[in-house]
């Protein structure tokens, strides 16, 4: 791991995905590294903290079941949160299992299910500080403090 970044390896153990899945949703742009692309062989990408939360996100809608197709327009809905300055971390993805709805606010989650349009959420929030204490427990102990501080300090 770098100061402000996570390699593949580390990126895979943390959200509980093979390479081959990391590589291929970074070859399809479902989601590329915000820090470092790859440029060919032997370069290697290098993730921020907030494209390892929506990673988890993926998986976690990978493991709802729902298509890649979707996940990619659940992500571009995360995508406009993340430039209207709305912090990941106070969005709820909710689905109908055809179309896919951000919530911003607890009553803006009730309304949608009080119409009968919710079938399953993901709260972000959740998953970020997930994350956090799953990156300290695996790399905590191994780097030190100042390494593992900048990277989850990022801003969401």
């Amino acid at each position: 791991m770098t100061t402000h970044g996570f390699r593949a390896p580390q990126v895979c153990k943390v959200v509980s995905i093979t390479y081959r899945q990391l590589d291929y949703w970074a070859r399809t742009d479902l989601l590329t590294p915000s820090l470092q692309d790859a440029h060919g062989s032997g370069s290697q990408r290098l993730y921020s903290f907030s494209d390892v939360v929506q990673l988890k996100v993926i998986k976690r809608l990978l493991d709802a079941g729902m298509s890649l197709k979707r996940i990619r327009q659940a992500m571009d809905i995360l995508r406009e949160q993340m430039q209207s300055d709305n912090p990941l971390a106070d969005v709820t993805l909710l689905s109908d299992g055809s179309t896919i709805y951000a919530a911003k606010s607890p009553d803006e989650v009730v309304d949608v299910f009080r119409r009968g349009q919710g079938v399953f959420g993901i709260a972000v929030g959740p998953v970020q500080a997930e994350l956090e204490g799953e990156i300290h427990r695996l790399f905590g102990d191994v780097l030190a403090p100042a390494e593992v501080a900048p990277a989850l300090g990022e801003a969401l």
